[in-house]
């Protein structure tokens, strides 16, 4: 069975700046690694906002019934979490849940995701996502932005070391 490219984005509760830090861009830089490593998903492209993050990515068969999704945003939850605690318990509370299933929350609920079957959609969806930081002023050219895939794409440098070429899928 074919299955297409999926289109991620995940929002930061609130749109806060959760993921401003560099260290905590890094807790979900580790955490795609692991999921390519550990072949539950090809990553195609990426961009970590300070407010929020865009990937493309498929499942790998064995992890295709499973909610990927799910285990990556609790993954990255629980890590920053812990990294509040220690270094910034103050702007943890502004994390709080108001909801009876958890303390804390960091991630809007329903993510949105958009699967894509050819091409020109999943260029037209990395040229997006690249030009996010282009476009927030967080620097001039898209390639010049560290954490995103955009590099790999504009100068076929793979700065990342897990990283698939979309066209390699579609």
């Amino acid at each position: 069975m074919y299955r297409g490219i999926e289109f991620f984005t995940a929002t930061c509760l609130s749109w806060q700046p959760l993921l401003r830090p560099d260290e905590r861009k890094d807790i979900l830089m580790e955490s795609l690694k692991f999921m390519v490593n550990d072949k539950r998903i090809w990553l195609y492209g990426f961009v970590i906002m300070p407010n929020h993050i865009h990937l493309m990515w498929r499942r790998q068969d064995v992890w295709v019934e499973k909610s990927t999704e799910q285990m990556f945003l609790k993954f990255t939850a629980q890590q920053i979490k812990f990294r509040l605690i220690e270094s910034s318990p103050t702007e943890l509370e502004q994390y709080r849940s108001t909801q009876s299933d958890r303390i804390y929350h960091f991630w809007e609920r329903r993510p949105y995701k958009a699967t894509m079957y050819n091409r020109k959609v999943a260029h037209q969806k990395l040229d997006y996502m690249h030009q996010n930081p282009v476009k927030a002023g967080l620097c001039e050219y898209a390639e010049d932005y560290k954490y995103s895939s955009a590099r790999f794409y504009e100068l076929n440098q793979d700065d990342w070391g897990f990283i698939t070429h979309c066209e390699e899928h579609l």
